[in-house]
Parts: structure tokens; sequence; C-alpha cells
């Protein structure tokens, strides 16, 4: 027979069958709390301990005890709960003050969102170098805009990684199992873009801002966990898709791209078996002013072993083992090694920008005593004759700069005359063409018929620049929930237009939305080419999507547009409604930006550096609309970003792009941009 124990049955001493349970509830509507500190007395234990109590987490409390973080209710809520407790009692409960709630400080949010809805803190050490540490600056937080992508939580990287990785394009794939050209290396690295980006995106709005969050070690991990990588066998000399002078702004990319496997140790090399036993033999190293290098010379590096620095035994001696060890059997052997020097990043000297500088050759070893007083051992590299010059242009550019070395074919230090902060050097060294023909610089668009704004806004009120956690920003919300750039001023991701703050906004000038403001700021030259006429090219390592121009010039209508190309008169003209061949890494990058309303822009008698820039079908420059938040008029620029790293020196060029169908009297143009991937003409 069933015995039915009832709420205020007691059991005789002794005698409860501790088989059965009473009135089993679910720990999770339970809460401890404890007596208040502002009322001790409230207590009626008679041994004078505090008596454990379970409630439900809404309440209703007794007097002088205070719900555990995070249950704490407000005063107002307490009250009314309180009165529907009297109300079924009827009885008066004793009031009570409810003491604030504090949080333990083992409390964490749970990890692991299921529903792809994931964000986190972005580390201000983007540079790679991890020496940064994450600052949050104060400002007005609000609730996440409806609609907007993610919450403010802690976020599950593999979960993003595993949308990122499902979107991409089955030709990346294709590519990664046909190792035997470029398009294995720029897949990866592009893939991996993104992932950091988005991965960078998503800390900054994270409720766990603890330390540094290092979304390029997070993403980098997750892709060779994936096998998403280039060359995943180590091999000495040559790796198939990476071209001497390539860049790379992450250590991990290295390892990506089948360059350098170790991301911390400067000395990569791999076991080799001989007919009496297996010895190490190298094939990379990084030289990165980590050692007392000795870098002056850009055909011989005097580079510096491994080892002899412990952080508990302090410095010793080095030991010929490991790295070291496969360096002198390579000088005997005499194969190949390949070289990356590290640079220091100007634009962020915290990090470093690393350059594949070629093969090269172990010419000689020895020991000799460091600074510290303890033995290393030394090796002389001779760079291999024959190759492309690499680090020898970053050598270069460091003279024009620094030391004021003459340059020969220089016609002006400044095409800009001043109009831009940082000069625009024009060069020709091919033939004696003077310079291109004369136009009036302007570093803007100008736009004659200004029309109302497709939506009115009245800008954000950010004062002291919009933060990528405050969900009240109208600008924030524009963009989808986030900031479109980084704390680097790097775009996040390729959306179709991107939202900056204008004329309307009440945040500063150096506002982090307001990336594609203020003119340049890399700097610049245009050169003559062989065949193209005039081009542009920049003195500095340009990370992947960084800005890097405008397109400036005088908005025109469609009507003038036709009248200039029925003449061919004018080779200057952006037109936003040309087809484009976008990046093809994701499905949804191969539309063209959906700008709010067709933009024409001539750049024929006034413009800037942008109109020099060359048409390409493999591009390393892409555009995408700018909207400024300005509710007066209309206000859209066409920025220009890097699609991929590109090195110093290395031409920028975007895609035209085509117009179809073809208007009467139109031609096409023969393309030279000598790309494998040319489909031979632009229009």
């Amino acid at each position: 027979m069933e015995h039915n124990f009832g709420q205020d049955f007691v059991p005789a001493p002794g005698s409860f069958d501790k088989s059965r349970v009473v009135n089993v509830k679910p720990i999770r509507t339970l809460v401890p709390v404890f007596p208040s500190p502002s009322n001790p007395s409230s207590s009626s234990n008679p041994q004078g301990g505090a008596p454990f109590v379970c409630v439900s987490p809404s309440g209703p409390y007794p007097a002088g005890v205070a719900p555990l973080y995070p249950f704490f209710v407000s005063p107002e809520s307490q009250r009314l709960s309180e009165q529907n407790a009297q109300a079924q009692a009827g009885q008066r409960l004793p009031a009570g003050p409810i003491s604030t709630a504090v949080p333990i400080n083992s409390f964490r949010t749970p990890t692991g969102a299921t529903n792809g809805d994931i964000e986190m803190n972005e580390v201000d050490a983007e540079d790679g170098t991890g020496n940064g540490s994450h600052k949050r600056k104060s400002g007005k937080k609000g609730r996440k805009p409806k609609g907007a992508r993610g919450a403010p939580t802690n976020v599950n990287p593999e979960a993003v990684a595993n949308d990122i990785f499902e979107s991409i394009n089955p030709i990346v794939f294709d590519a990664l199992s046909q190792p035997d050209g470029r398009d294995s290396v720029t897949y990866t690295l592009l893939v991996y873009e993104v992932l950091k980006r988005k991965l960078g995106q998503l800390e900054e709005t994270s409720k766990d801002i603890s330390g540094a969050k290092r979304p390029d070690l997070k993403a980098g991990a997750l892709m060779l966990t994936k096998g998403i990588r280039a060359n995943s066998k180590k091999s000495i000399g040559v790796v198939l898709g990476v071209e001497i002078g390539d860049i790379f702004f992450f250590r991990i990319e290295l390892c990506l791209v089948g360059l350098h496997a170790p991301s911390m140790a400067g000395i990569d090399y791999i076991g080799t078996k001989t007919s009496q036993e297996e010895e190490p033999l190298a094939v990379s190293i990084v030289s990165s002013g980590g050692y007392e290098d000795n870098v002056e010379d850009g055909d011989v590096l005097i580079y510096t072993g491994q080892g002899g620095v412990n952080k508990d035994k302090g410095a010793s001696d080095q030991k010929l083992e490991r790295g070291n060890l496969a360096l002198e059997k390579s000088m005997h052997r005499g194969n190949d090694v390949r070289v990356i020097r590290g640079l220091t990043d100007l634009a962020h000297p915290t990090g470093k920008v690393y350059i594949y500088d070629g093969l090269y050759k172990i010419q000689n070893t020895w020991v000799e005593k460091a600074k510290n007083g303890f033995n290393v051992f030394k090796y002389k590299l001779v760079r291999c004759p024959g190759q492309p010059a690499a680090y020898m242009i970053w050598k270069s550019i460091q003279q024009w700069t620094q030391k004021n070395a003459s340059r020969t074919g220089v016609i002006l230090p400044d095409l800009t005359s001043s109009a831009e902060k940082i000069p625009v050097c024009l060069v020709n060294d091919v033939d004696n063409e003077k310079g291109p023909a004369y136009f009036t610089y302007s570093p803007t668009i100008k736009n004659l018929k200004p029309t109302a704004p497709v939506e009115s806004s009245a800008g954000c009120s950010c004062i002291g620049g919009c933060q990528p956690d405050n969900y009240n920003c109208p600008c924030i919300q524009k963009n989808g929930g986030y900031l479109p750039y980084s704390a680097m001023g790097v775009l996040a991701d390729l959306k179709s237009v991107v939202y900056e703050c204008g004329p309307s906004c009440q945040c500063p000038p150096n506002c982090r939305n307001r990336v594609s403001q203020g003119g340049l700021k890399i700097r610049l030259e245009v050169f003559k080419t062989k065949d193209k006429g005039w081009g542009l090219r920049s003195w500095d390592p340009i990370r992947a999507g960084t800005f890097i121009c405008e397109y400036a010039g005088e908005v025109i209508d469609n009507a003038r547009v036709e009248e200039l190309v029925g003449e061919n008169e004018d080779d200057y003209i952006f037109d936003s409604t040309r087809i484009y061949q976008q990046v093809d890494v994701f499905p949804s990058d191969t539309e063209a930006p959906k700008i709010p309303s067709p933009l024409y822009i001539t750049a024929k008698n006034e413009g800037n550096v942008a109109r020099f820039m060359n048409h390409s079908c493999s591009p390393n420059v892409l555009w995408r609309p700018v909207v400024r938040e300005n509710k007066n008029e209309s206000d859209i620029h066409v920025a220009f970003y890097a699609i991929r790293h590109i090195p110093p020196m290395m031409e920028l060029t975007y895609d035209y792009g085509i117009v179809l169908p073809l208007k009467a009297g139109q031609r096409k143009k023969k393309c030279s941009c000598g790309s494998a991937k040319c489909r031979g003409y632009f229009c």
C-alpha cells in the first residue's frame, strides 16, 4: 500500500524509510538564500548558525534573506511577490531589506552556443605578437538590436568555423587537392582571413573579456584540425604556390601554406635516413630579431642558432642538437634552406611582417660568445643567385625614406601637390614620358547635384567614438550589429555596403567607423608600367582588408556616361552597374556589391590616385560602396580594400567589370593583365 507523505509529514526518529524521497523538485527550481548581513538577528536557529532555506528563484523570500547571484530580483518584484504570497497564505510576512546581490567570482556564463549566434572579444594585439593586452573603453551599452546576428555571450570558435567551412565554394577544396598551383595557397589564406576576422569581430561583443583572445591562433588551429591548408607535407626547397616576396602578418600563416611548420621555433627540419643513421636536415628558418642575427647584407644572413635561454635556469651555452644540428648537417649536405625574414610592421610597430626571401645555402658555421657571455652557434647563409628581389626591395624603400638616397626615374616627389597628408611619388624608369595627361588632383568625390538620402538618419551620438558593444548605436545597427572594421582598421567581412559615420554623427574624426575618411594612410606611388600605361603601387606592405583609397572625381548621371562612352573620350569612368568578378572563395562573394543607387564617377579632369589603378582579371584589390551618415544628402563613396596581403612595390589592380549588353558603338578593350585567369578583355 502506498504511503502518502504530505508536506507536513514528520517521520518518527529512526522510522523513516530512506529509500523514499519526499516531494522531489528539480534543483533548478530552487535557490539557496542566506540571512542578510544587515539583519543578522533574523535567524531563529538556536545554534546560532544560518538556516538553509530553499525557495523558487522568483521568491517570495523570507524577511532578512537575499537571493544568490544571478537570481537577484528588483525590490519592486520582491514586493509584488510578497503580496501574492500573503494573499495565498492569508497572513502578513514581516518586511525586511533585500541586500544587493554580489556575483560569485567563480560564476561564468556557460559556453558552447548551439545555434551559431556566438560572439567573442577581439584581440588588440592582432599583429600576432601576443604581447598586447585587451582593453575595453567605457561607453554606453545597449540591447542587441533586433535582427542583429549573435548575442553578447561567450563564443564557440569551432561552431563559427563550421559555419564558415560549410559555406566554402567547392572549387576551394578542388584546389587544395591539386597543390600544384597558386590557387591552393591563395584560397587557404583567404579562408583563414575570413575566419580570423569573424572570430575577432565576435570576440569584441563577448561578455568574457579576460585576456587577449588571439583569433589568429584560434583560426589557424581550427583550419589545421580540419585539414584546410596547402602543402601539408614537409619538403626541402621550393614550396608549391608560394612565391618569393610573399608576405605574411602571422606566424600561423607560414604553417598553413607549408612554408615553415613551427609556430614559435625559428628552425624547421625533417629527418632524413642515410646508410648509417637518420639525421636531421633544415628546411626553413625565420629570422625575426629574437637572436643576434646580422641582416645588413641583403644576400647574406648570419643566423644565430636556437636555445641557450631557459626561463627557469637562465642563459647557458647552446647545444648542437635539434635545429642547430639540422643546420650543420644541411651545410655538409648542401641542401637549400628557405629563409623568412621578420621585419617590424611600421603601421603597427608592436607587430611583425614576414617576407619569404627565397632559397639560401649554408656556407659556414662557427661558435662565438654572445652578449650574455655564453656560446652560441652562428651560421652564414648565402642567397642562391637568379631569384627575384624580395628583402632587398624593403631595403631600397628604407634607403629612399630614411637616408634620402637618390632614385632614378623620379618625375615628381609629390603628385598631389600637398592635397594628401602623405606625398605620392611619380616615377618613370621605363621610357622618356614625362607624366600622365594634366588633371586636377582631388582627394574625394564632388557631387554637383546631390540628392536626398535614401533613408533619413540623424547619425550616432557616440561622443567618444563608436564602441563595438554599444548596440544602441544606429551606425552599428545598420552594419548588422557589428562595427565593420577591426581595431586595426581592417574590413571585418565582405559586406555589400559599408555604413560609416558621417556629417550627421557626433563621433570624432578618429572614430573607428571612419576608416575611409581623412585621405591616404599608405605611401603610394604612380609609376609607368611596361605595357599598361601608368599604374599604382605601394611602398608599404598592405594587410588583407586594409583600406587603400577611394575613387575620387565628379559624380555624373547616366546620360553623361553614355555621351562620354560613345565618344570614346573618357577612360576614367567608374561605373557601379558593371558586372564584376568578385572573390570566389564563398559563393555569396560572387555577387556584385548592392549599391543603394547607381553611381557614376569620372576622373578624367579631376581625381586622385585611384584613376591610375589598372584592371586585372585576378585583382588584389576590390571595391565596396561606403555610405556615410548624412541627413542632408546622399553621401555614397567608392572605397578600395586589399583582397589579400600585398607586398611593397606590387602593382595594385581591381576588376573593371564588363557591361552587358554592350551599348551601340561600345568596343571591348584588350586585357593585358597577364593573369592565368585572364578573360582576354574588359569594357
